[in-house]
């Protein structure tokens, strides 16, 4: 605090703003940390689903380490140190080979490398297309970046390969309507989501991505292997239902090769009721029968153009979950979009409850230390919080609330403070 006294060009806040700002702050930290206080080194808790992760500079500068809240802390404090975010799968390189000589404060008994550690651009402190760091110092203004769900790069959003920024679907107050992005690369890797209703999209048919609302779109003339239903497809489909396995409708399936073949081809089965379809797309957690009536694995499409993907809220809850399409995940390397714990909403749900409960227990100290208090103790305290609140509130109340409040104001706070207490000693 004594910087910010001694510092007359400060940028100066209502209370009520620097109140508002700390708090912000505090949470957002925390959101990012995911409740993580940084006092050990993940090491030994392995690839964990997702947790911050930093790159130290200093230590190697080719980014092809990551180090985890703690270390970044303790082992790093004055190095040249990126922070990333999150990260998925990525286990603490501090100490290990990577970084020579320098050891681990925290967990220095650790393996040479961790093999299944992966790094992208970001560890060098580059991100987008582009290349470019964030903060860009030869940016005149910098550009809000996004990032993907996929290969958790960021993006600038003008250079996300859309005509406009206009297309990235936002409400009349310029808020986003998507929960997650998915680059124009990741995309292709992501084309079986074309597959799904619009549901999944943030806005119908965004960025003229093709929804596919039934079985006759997704091409059972064109022989693409159809799946079963549970019993809760209509009956023209015949489906067999206990059938849990995808089964061909011709022995030797074609491919759809392009959009436009997909949606417009000879298609004459009868049309799936897309609220029933749905209904079914959000009862899959545990389903062992594809709801697709497709199967990825033989169905493919060939995009005109590359075009990122904006997913609406709870998505990932309308993927298939049959044993077809988790294995076509795994072979992807996509399997994590079916894991609950993957998804940012759920890291910070679990990052909120950790704050919650750190404040709870703040608050238990307090009581506990006020517990261990004799009367006369108690009262001083009291008395002291008391008269600190006055002082404020006097403030307050003869303050010009339409000024910022300087150093100098908060210094005479204080000043006139300790002055009562020593006339009441």
């Amino acid at each position: 605090m004594a910087d910010v006294f001694d510092d007359e060009n400060e940028q100066t806040v209502t209370i009520e703003e620097y109140i508002e700002g700390i708090e912000a702050e505090e949470l957002e930290a925390d959101l990012v940390l995911g409740g993580d206080e940084g006092k050990e080194c993940t090491y030994l808790n392995g690839y964990m689903k997702r947790q911050a992760i930093f790159s130290c500079l200093t230590c190697v500068p080719d980014g092809k380490a990551g180090v985890c809240t703690a270390c970044s802390l303790t082992c790093h404090d004055g190095h040249e140190v990126v922070e990333l975010w999150t990260k998925r799968k990525l286990r603490c390189d501090c100490g290990n080979s990577k970084f020579g000589e320098f050891c681990c404060k925290l967990c220095p008994n650790k393996d040479p490398e961790n093999v299944d550690n992966s790094y992208n651009q970001n560890f060098k402190g580059l991100y987008c297309t582009c290349g470019r760091p964030y903060p860009d110092p030869q940016a005149d203004e910098q550009v809000e970046m996004i990032q993907c769900c996929i290969c958790e790069d960021w993006f600038h959003e003008n250079h996300l390969g859309l005509n406009s920024v206009e297309e990235i679907p936002r409400d009349d107050e310029g808020e986003p309507l998507y929960e997650e992005f998915i680059c124009q690369d990741c995309a292709l890797v992501c084309s079986f989501l074309k597959f799904y209703p619009s549901s999944v999209w943030a806005t119908s048919r965004q960025n003229n991505l093709p929804v596919v609302n039934s079985k006759e779109e997704i091409g059972l003339e064109h022989g693409i292997s159809s799946c079963t239903y549970s019993g809760k497809m209509e009956n023209d489909y015949h489906v067999a239902e206990n059938d849990i396995n995808c089964s061909a409708t011709h022995s030797e399936p074609d491919v759809i090769h392009n959009e436009k073949e997909l949606l417009d081809g000879p298609m004459t089965a009868k049309r799936l009721d897309l609220e029933k379809q749905e209904v079914c797309l959000r009862d899959t957690t545990s389903s062992v029968q594809c709801i697709l009536g497709v199967d990825v694995n033989a169905a493919s499409l060939v995009l005109d153009k590359k075009k990122p993907m904006f997913l609406s809220k709870k998505w990932r809850d309308l993927l298939c979950r049959c044993r077809t399409c988790i294995e076509f995940y795994t072979q992807k390397g996509i399997d994590y979009l079916v894991d609950k714990e993957d998804s940012m909403e759920e890291y910070e749900k679990i990052a909120k409850e950790k704050r919650d409960e750190k404040l709870q227990q703040r608050e238990g100290a307090e009581m506990n230390f006020l517990s261990t208090l004799n009367h006369v103790q108690k009262i001083e305290i009291m008395s002291g919080i008391a008269d600190m609140k006055n002082e404020f509130q006097s403030f307050l109340e003869s303050f010009d609330s339409s000024k910022p409040v300087t150093s100098d104001d908060i210094r005479g706070v204080f000043e006139n403070l300790a002055k009562k207490r020593q006339r009441t000693e």
